[in-house]
């Protein structure tokens, strides 16, 4: 029975549209009614209103821009493979889950752990490809049973039509070959792609069902095909669009690529039958190249990103017009659709609201509405000719050739201490062995010493200090009181509970890259510029627009206060260069490698004046140090040759008996374990609490010989694991590695926790390292 009235699908071409589109608000709506949520002070219903309104919201802001087709179902409370993983029921047996349509207890608590009567922990988190979005990761075996649990791309589509939109509406979908790809096997050696054909089915009722229900056009997105991939994923690729293809009706089916080019894949991408190809041609500028070389079909629609969805300087209008109009003589120009590289779920609102940012710098970016204006007007150029727009590119034009030679970009001061860079810069002055006895001698640490990564929780109390701070509601001497106050506090409290190694807790950074950018030179900061992170975690990258320099001490005045409240050593605490580049908007008129090194100078001079100021021990964070490796493995060695180079400049400006410290986040460590141990970092400390000890079998495997540090509880839930928890994860780290080298700690910062929740589970911590000492015997050292 088909009594649903279908709308007539649109023209093919050439139409704007982009991938997906921010979610959490131009106000941060989402993130505030998803926190009030969790914390029990509004209702499931508030949260959906408010969901609902800025999803509505975001249409509106599309459909009035000019967007021919407007993406639906890439909203979501959390994230997009969490929203998948509830959809197909391949939810882990801990959850309870019954096996309807789950529940937002069930959905949160697999992003965040759920604690009391039904305390779980929640799932693995890592990094969406090569960007600082996370995602939840699946946990697939040969346990699992798909099931169409939830509706939501079907409610989705039909809110859209409610408001007018169907026409236009392309529900997006994430594609079953890169949501299985992406899961963690639950028993090893079980490939989850073998899932497939349980999967398909369920796919196929899904399309069919938005078909029925009138959607004209169905995205599905499939992200794994820019990665090295094998046979095995190609021919897993056809048999799925196969069967999509049998079941999608009159629905148009892209299948949509971003973050690279596919490489390998092409051929077997531009032959599935399904009527488009969505290709990346920002990071993916070899797709171009697949392109000239083997073709392009003439019955399928390109959807060409000449628009980064991923940073946010304003596009050269007359060469991407320019790409446009070579791939119209190609592929045909009613055959192709103009759109941006990815979402721009990576990118802020509208940079019109950035009014304190250098007038000569703002005009040189472009946020998500300007970037929907710049797909809009590429579109009408293609429409009605060059004439049509050619006042709009000549300004572009214009204005990039003015940026090009503007005086804030270019100090001539860094570049040239940048090329006269010695070639033993990247050196420290004696090899680890010698430099770990040095150490011991001087800081006299127990065995299993404990610590935290850096950040304690930030108050309501706090926030509101620094606002009137930066408001001039109080002066800059009540405040820095206040900051004292506040480290005198978790000082206090560390020592109190029995912590070996004490931070001073950060009270005066906003943000672990904010902090650092504000104070050097080539940067500039928006109000409003968030992106989402994952879940309600949202941050305001910096903007490096021009040479990157430090005019004085960044931390050393808050590092020393800390340290003369206590005998014990409080470590410095710095954000690395790779990563205050990976966490930022990064100019995009030099290789990135030039900018990378200009901070790691920087950051060094702070290493310098920090050991000078007797700081014995400084973490160097490189959180973000995978997450900028290239997605083939071709390009990885020249980006890790620059990265561990730029890490090296700035730890080789500590002396041998200095203790430097890094920390790394999510990552697959084991990709890259020759760069770890090439950082030559006396301690390196990694998230590992929700990976089990297969990354650390690989660090034994591979001969890793430095001090490690093993997060032992996950602090990305509120939840507080029991002692007893801590002390098994902690003896099974050391049935892995030797104890002479193990470090205790949580897996990251606190900022993000509560207070309660991280004292009971640092006090839990402290408990279980004392015990595990105990248990195996290890005395602590004489001071």
């Amino acid at each position: 029975m088909d009594a649903v009235a279908h709308p007539p699908i649109p023209v093919a071409g050439p139409a704007a549209t982009i991938p997906g589109y921010p979610r959490i608000g131009p106000q941060r709506e989402l993130k505030k009614a998803l926190e009030a949520f969790w914390a029990g002070k509004t209702s499931a219903e508030e949260l959906i209103d408010t969901a609902d309104a800025i999803r509505d919201a975001g249409w509106a802001t599309k459909a009035t821009a000019g967007l021919d087709l407007l993406p639906v179902n890439d909203f979501s409370f959390y994230d997009q493979v969490l929203d998948t993983i509830g959809l197909f029921g391949a939810i882990p047996a801990r959850y309870g889950w019954d096996g309807g349509a789950p529940d937002m207890d069930t959905y949160f608590a697999m992003a965040r752990g759920r604690t009391g009567a039904h305390d779980v922990p929640a799932m693995e988190m890592t990094k969406w490809f090569d960007t600082n979005y996370h995602n939840i990761v699946p946990e697939l075996g040969p346990e699992t049973v798909f099931r169409l649990a939830g509706g939501k791309p079907l409610h989705m589509l039909k809110a859209a039509q409610a408001l007018g939109y169907g026409d236009r509406a392309k529900v997006v979908l994430l594609g079953p070959v890169t949501f299985l790809s992406l899961a963690k096997p639950t028993v090893d050696g079980f490939d989850p792609l073998s899932l497939l054909d349980q999967l398909l089915p369920l796919y196929q009722q899904l399309v069919r069902d938005l078909a029925d229900n009138g959607a004209a056009w169905i995205q599905i997105d499939e992200p794994i095909l820019v990665t090295d991939i094998g046979d095995g994923t190609l021919a897993a690729l056809e048999r799925a669009y196969a069967a999509i293809a049998a079941a999608k009706g009159r629905a148009k089916v892209i299948v949509q690529t971003y973050f690279d080019h596919v490489g390998e894949a092409y051929r077997t991408l531009v032959g599935l039958p399904v009527d488009g190809i969505g290709l990346d041609l920002i990071r993916g500028r070899k797709n171009l190249d697949l392109i000239a070389e083997h073709g392009f079909p003439q019955d399928k629609i390109l959807v060409a990103g000449v628009v980064d969805g991923r940073n946010i300087w304003i596009n050269d209008l007359a060469a991407s017009f320019d790409t446009l109009s070579a791939l119209a003589e190609r592929v045909g120009v009613k055959n192709l659709h103009v759109s941006t590289s990815c979402s721009l779920q990576h990118v802020p609102y509208d940079v019109t609201r950035e009014t304190g940012i250098d007038p000569e710098v703002r005009s040189w970016l472009a946020f998500a509405e300007q970037k929907l204006a710049e797909v809009v007007l590429l579109a009408k150029g293609l429409r009605e000719g060059r004439e049509a727009i050619a006042a709009e590119l000549d300004a572009r034009t214009a204005l990039l050739k003015a940026a090009s030679t503007s005086p804030k970009r270019r100090n001539p001061a860094v570049q040239e201490r940048l090329a006269s860079l010695p070639a033993d810069a990247t050196d420290r002055a004696l090899p680890y062995a010698e430099r770990a006895i040095i150490q011991q001698e001087k800081l006299r640490l127990p065995p299993l010493p404990t610590t935290t990564i850096g950040s304690f929780p930030q108050t309501p109390e706090l926030r509101a200090v620094r606002r009137k701070a930066d408001t001039g509601e109080i002066t800059q001497e009540t405040y820095e009181t206040f900051l004292e106050g506040q480290i005198r506090d978790v000082i206090a409290h560390q020592e109190a509970l029995g912590i070996d190694v004490l931070v001073h807790g950060e009270p005066e950074r906003n943000d672990m890259v904010q902090y650092f950018g504000e104070q050097l030179d080539g940067f500039a900061f928006t109000q409003h510029g968030w992106v989402q992170s994952y879940g309600s975690r949202c941050v305001r990258p910096p903007v490096i627009f021009g040479d990157v320099s430090r005019p004085q001490p960044m931390t050393v005045r808050w590092a020393t206060f800390a340290q003369s409240l206590s005998d014990k050593p409080v470590k410095g605490m710095l954000t690395g260069p790779v990563t205050i580049l990976n966490w930022s908007f990064v100019r995009d008129d030099q290789p990135r490698e030039v900018t990378c090194k200009q901070i790691a100078l920087a950051i060094r001079d702070e290493v310098r004046d920090l050991e000078e100021a007797g700081i014995a021990i400084i973490q160097i964070d490189e959180a973000a140090l995978r997450e900028g490796l290239p997605l083939h493995r071709a390009d990885w060695q020249h980006y890790l040759d620059w990265a561990v180079a730029s890490f090296r400049i700035t730890a080789a400006g500590a002396g041998p008996a200095t203790q430097v410290h890094t920390h790394m986040c999510y990552s697959e460590f084991g990709d890259i374990f020759g760069a770890i141990s090439d950082l030559d970092a006396d301690v390196i400390s990694i998230e590992n609490a929700r990976s089990g000890l297969e990354l650390l079998r690989s660090f034994r495997e591979q001969g890793y010989d430095k001090g490690m540090g093993p997060g032992v509880y996950d602090i990305h839930s509120p939840r507080v694991p029991p002692v007893d928890e801590i002390a098994r994860n902690l003896e099974a780290t050391l049935s892995v590695l030797d104890r002479e080298r193990v470090w205790v700690n949580p897996d990251c910062g606190l900022k993000t926790r509560k207070a309660p929740e991280t004292e009971a589970a640092l006090k839990n911590m402290v408990e279980a390292a004392r015990q595990v000492r105990a248990s195996v015997g290890d005395p602590v050292p004489a001071s």
